[in-house]
């Protein structure tokens, strides 16, 4: 059986998805880019850095919704508009985590969503 997870404190859906989903002891969160979840508008386009913080800060919402932290986190994919952002990138979402860091995938988007510069999805196991 599954169960959407959803908070007020992440960007709201922008199509016929969940921001995360609950399967037994997984939890499956959607794609998260750099949108304020207040305004729904894209942020910090000029700093990847900055970019990044916004998308773990909402994926660390939803992951609270979901009674969860970034500590449950096992995998993630990271989707870069351009790869040459990737250190910029890989600094910033570091200080989300601990040791051992979840297993990843990055890869260069040709386009994403709203024409954001990075978008990151997680799967949490409780």
């Amino acid at each position: 059986m599954r169960h959407a997870i959803s908070t007020n404190d992440a960007p709201k859906a922008i199509g016929p998805y969940s921001q995360a989903v609950r399967a037994g002891s997984l939890v499956f969160v959607s794609g998260q880019g750099h949108v304020d979840p207040a305004t729904g508008e894209v942020v910090a386009a000029g700093d990847i850095a900055a970019a990044t913080r916004r998308v773990m800060d909402n994926i660390g919402a939803i992951l609270q919704a979901a009674g969860a932290s970034f500590d449950h986190v096992v995998r993630t994919t990271v989707y870069l508009a351009d790869m040459n952002d990737f250190a910029a990138m890989n600094a910033a979402y570091a200080e989300y985590f601990s040791s051992p860091a979840p297993a990843r995938t990055t890869i260069q988007a040709a386009r994403l969503p709203k024409d954001l510069r990075v978008e990151i999805d997680v799967i949490a196991s409780l």
